[in-house]
C-alpha cells in the first residue's frame, strides 16, 4: 500500500516549511505529496461543504491555500521521489489549454511525477466570483479532460465541444509518458461514475472504514456495469480517524480495497510536527508496504 501526505500546501506555506516538510517526507519513504485548492474563499458561504455534517467548510476566509501547482513546481526539485498531486484541483474553474500546459510543464520537469487530482466544485459563490458557470460544470469537465488528452496525444491537436473549440494545434512540451493520470474525487454517485468513464484513479471524501467499504463496493459494481475491470481504478483514501490506531487502521483500509492512504498533514503541525511524521513513517510505512 502506498503512503501519501495529503493537504500539505496547507500546513507548509512559506519556502523554509515546504522544503522541509517534503525533504522529510521523501526520506522517511511516503510516495506522494498532495496540495489542496481553492482560490477564493467567499466571506458569506451558503453551499453546504459535502465532507462535514454541519456543512461548514473547516477553514476560516484567511486561512492560506496556495496554488497547489506552483507550490508543487517549488518542492518538486527537493523531494526528487515524490509523486506531486493535487487534492483536489477544481477543473472546471480553469482554462484547459493553459491547465493542460502547466501541467506537462510540472511533469516533464519532474520526470513523470504528475497526478491530478481533480473535483467539480462544491462552492458556487467561488464559480460566481470567477466568473464561471455553475451549471453543467460536471459536463464542463469532462470536456476538459478530453481536450487535455488531445492536446497531450501529440502535435496537430484539434477539439470540437460544447465548452471548448480549437482546430489544429500543438501544445508542447507534452507529458513524459503520454498523459497525466486522472484521479477523480467526490462520494456521489456522478462521481463514481466519472472515476469509472474517465480515471485511473478514485479519492472519496469518505474517511469511515466501514462507509468506505460500502461506498468502495458501489464503484466496483458501477465499473463492472460499465465493462471495465474495478482493479484498474487506484483507489487512495482519507487516513484520518485511524490515526488513532494507525496498523489496524492500515489493514482496515486494505480489506475494504484502499491502494493508497492519504494521511492528512495536518496532524504534523506545530514544534514536533517534523518529529511526529518520522515517528509515524517509522511505525506505519513499513506495515502499509507489507500489505501491499
Amino acid at each position: 500500500m502506498k503512503v501519501g501526505l495529503a493537504f500539505a500546501s496547507s500546513i507548509a506555506i512559506d519556502a523554509e516549511s515546504s522544503l522541509e516538510i517534503c525533504r522529510v517526507a521523501d526520506s522517511v519513504g511516503f510516495e506522494s505529496v498532495w496540495g489542496g485548492e481553492h482560490v477564493i474563499i467567499p466571506d458569506i458561504i451558503e453551499s453546504k461543504y459535502p465532507y462535514t455534517e454541519d456543512g461548514k467548510i473547516p477553514a476560516e476566509p484567511d486561512t492560506p491555500i496556495p496554488d497547489p501547482l506552483i507550490w508543487l513546481s517549488y518542492i518538486a526539485a527537493a523531494a526528487p521521489n515524490l509523486r506531486l498531486g493535487t487534492c483536489i484541483l477544481i477543473v472546471p474553474q480553469r482554462n484547459p489549454l493553459v491547465l493542460a500546459k502547466e501541467l506537462a510543464t510540472l511533469d516533464v520537469l519532474s520526470n513523470g511525477r504528475v497526478e491530478l487530482g481533480l473535483g467539480v466544485g462544491w462552492l458556487e459563490e467561488e464559480f460566481t466570483a470567477l466568473g464561471v458557470p455553475w451549471a453543467r460544470r460536471g459536463a464542463r469537465n469532462d470536456e476538459y479532460i478530453a481536450a487535455m488528452r488531445a492536446l497531450w496525444a501529440g502535435p496537430g491537436a484539434e477539439f470540437h465541444g460544447e465548452f471548448v473549440n480549437f482546430d489544429p494545434v500543438t501544445c508542447s512540451p507534452r507529458p513524459v509518458n503520454g498523459a497525466i493520470p486522472v484521479v477523480v474525487g467526490g462520494d456521489s454517485d456522478a462521481a463514481l461514475k466519472r472515476a469509472v468513464r474517465l480515471a485511473d484513479g478514485y479519492f472519496p471524501g469518505e474517511g469511515d472504514s466501514g462507509e468506505l467499504g460500502k461506498l468502495l463496493a458501489r464503484l466496483r459494481q458501477t465499473a463492472e456495469a460499465s465493462d471495465r475491470d474495478p482493479d484498474s481504478i487506484e483507489v487512495s483514501a482519507i487516513f484520518g480517524a485511524q490515526m488513532m490506531d494507525p496498523a489496524n487502521g492500515v489493514e482496515q483500509m486494505a480489506t475494504v480495497g484502499v491502494d493508497r492512504i492519504m494521511v492528512p498533514a495536518f496532524f504534523f503541525t506545530g514544534p514536533e510536527g517534523l518529529d511526529n511524521l518520522r515517528k509515524f513513517a517509522d511505525q506505519v510505512i513499513p506495515i502499509a508496504r507489507e500489505v501491499s
